[in-house]
């Protein structure tokens, strides 16, 4: 696998809109920062990290559902790895005037873009949620 972040969003947006109580996906800290920002922001209702049967860790994502619809209604790799983003903090772009987030690889860590702006850090643009 070439991506595993694309995998991982990939997983989210398809167990959404099949409608799934539970997402799995193969364990990494990054990805398990990422299931935490959605989480802090509301978009999924909790994750916590299992072992399957051959003895690997996962990342077991429960979905979250508003009135029957997903709480994720889009969410968009921006940066590949054939083609990296940065951007300084004053340049992180809004999500939809500020309905959604970006999440942002820093030094400091995984962040939304508000916290981005707050603390003038900026990075590597990981995804738009919205």
């Amino acid at each position: 696998m070439t991506d595993p972040i694309s995998d991982f969003l990939t997983r989210i947006r398809n167990a959404a809109k099949a409608k799934l109580d539970e997402c799995i996906i193969p364990h990494s800290n990054m990805k398990e920062s990422l299931a935490a920002i959605l989480k802090a922001e509301g978009y999924v209702s909790s994750h916590s990290v299992g072992i399957d049967v051959r003895g690997h860790r996962t990342l077991v994502v429960k979905m979250k559902y508003v009135d029957g619809a997903p709480a994720i209604t889009g969410i968009k790799r921006v940066s590949t790895p054939g083609r990296r983003l940065y951007s300084s903090y004053t340049e992180i772009p809004r999500v939809l005037n500020g309905l959604g987030i970006a999440i942002v690889s820093t030094s400091k860590g995984l962040m939304k873009d508000a916290d981005c702006r707050r603390n003038k850090a900026g990075g590597e643009l990981i995804c738009n949620v919205w």
